[in-house]
């Protein structure tokens, strides 16, 4: 039986933020060009801006919608997007540390970056101990700042994991109180030879995933334009003519199978982004006639954001090994040849030449390196018993700050639905 603290009683369900992804109906009709879009249509959340909501509308594309004129398709969904806004609200001042992160903080920004905040939380000790499963994130409804609490922010670092690491070690890390200056003190307790795989050997198996990724999606542009031309075709026919144009990777007798099962997977995966009603051959036949299917965006994960981002965590994974120390801003010819990837100035198959000749680089660093092999546990330990340890203090003595007497107050206990 899973138990959760609720305290949601106080949200309006109606004006509670949807994160992005949300399923929705909408809730009026809606005039979009020359077309009608009657209420109860189906989308999902894309995007948000000052109360606005950009809904993926499936068969037509984004269309704009304020709040109260969307309401999510499952309860489920509506739950969860009132215990993220009730936990942000509570805890958002038990925020110990923060940075901006991503492009800002590698030198990698231009005038489209997004500004992504990270960083840490604790809880107050009344919200620990019990029955209760207190949040382990807090995550802005627009998905652009997050916070770890700092048993997660720790667990995640002694893994290796990029994303935490840089946290910890950007220059615009600041601590907000003297727990977040714990953390940032004990930071370098988390580094180790781990950094050769979480980093390096990480970022080549994604580019490895995208290059297949670039693949499938051009074989879905594939399938897309032959039912745009002949919207009679059968799942057979276009799996032979997947398997007549491209180069499957399949035993003899196989391929053909193997061809039906990606188109099968393709319309699926496109009923789950919200572009097709149904997961089927005839939704996908009907997505092919539209005018939405003319522009169609790449996958969220071909973006050339993500190329860019993973080799440069080879390069940071080769230096931080190298010199032991960290090395996340980026600059000279290296930075200008990340800037030409993030512009989509260089094919994909060539990033990844690119990150594949640097294979001997990583692999010297990390024969060469002083960093330990594995980091301080002990450390990194004692280092949570101490955060865990002032917060009971606070609450305890009655401390005046958010861990003392001006403490969120504990929401009710309740039986999260089955």
């Amino acid at each position: 039986m899973a138990l959760r603290l609720s305290g949601l009683d106080h949200l309006d369900p109606q004006t509670v933020q949807l994160p992005y992804g949300t399923e929705v109906t909408t809730r009026v009709d809606r005039d979009h060009g020359a077309r009608r879009i009657p209420s109860g249509a189906i989308g999902r959340v894309v995007a948000e801006q000052d109360g606005t909501y950009e809904i993926q509308i499936i068969g037509i594309g984004p269309v704009a919608y304020v709040r109260s004129e969307l309401l999510p398709r499952k309860a489920g969904q509506l739950r969860f997007a009132m215990r993220r806004a009730a936990d942000w609200e509570a805890l958002r001042p038990c925020v110990v540390l923060e940075a901006t992160v991503g492009s800002h903080a590698w030198g990698l920004n231009d005038e489209h970056s997004d500004t992504d905040i990270r960083g840490a939380f604790v809880l107050p000790f009344s919200w620990t101990g019990g029955l209760g499963e207190p949040p382990q994130d807090l995550i802005s409804a627009d998905g652009s700042t997050a916070f770890w609490e700092a048993e997660k922010l720790i667990r995640q670092a002694l893994r290796g994991d990029p994303n935490t690491l840089e946290l910890l070690f950007v220059d615009t890390a600041r601590a907000l109180d003297p727990l977040g200056e714990w953390l940032l003190e004990s930071r370098d307790a988390f580094v180790s030879q781990l950094l050769y795989g979480t980093f390096g050997r990480y970022a080549l198996s994604q580019l490895h995933k995208l290059q297949q990724a670039a693949r499938l999606a051009e074989h879905r542009a594939q399938v897309i334009a032959w039912l745009r031309q002949d919207p009679e075709l059968t799942l057979d026919d276009l799996a032979a003519r997947l398997v007549a144009a491209t180069e499957i990777d399949a035993p003899k007798g196989q391929a053909e199978p193997r061809a039906r099962d990606y188109i099968k997977q393709l319309y699926g995966s496109m009923h789950d982004q919200g572009l097709l009603p149904h997961s089927d051959l005839a939704s996908l036949r009907a997505f092919a006639i539209s005018a939405e299917a003319a522009t169609l965006d790449l996958p969220r994960e071909l973006r050339p954001k993500n190329a860019y981002n993973l080799l440069r965590l080879i390069g940071s994974a080769i230096a931080w090994l190298r010199t032991g120390q960290p090395a996340l801003r980026v600059d000279g010819a290296f930075r200008d040849e990340l800037l030409a990837i993030k512009r989509g100035e260089v094919r994909l198959d060539e990033v990844l030449r690119r990150a594949e000749a640097r294979i001997p680089e990583l692999e010297d660093a990390r024969r060469a390196t002083r960093l330990p092999k594995e980091p301080d546990l002990a450390r990194a330990d004692a280092l949570l018993r101490r955060l865990r340890e002032e917060a009971a203090r606070r609450w305890i003595g009655r401390v005046s700050s958010v861990f003392g007497s001006d403490a969120p107050q504990l929401p009710a206990l309740t039986k999260e639905p089955t």
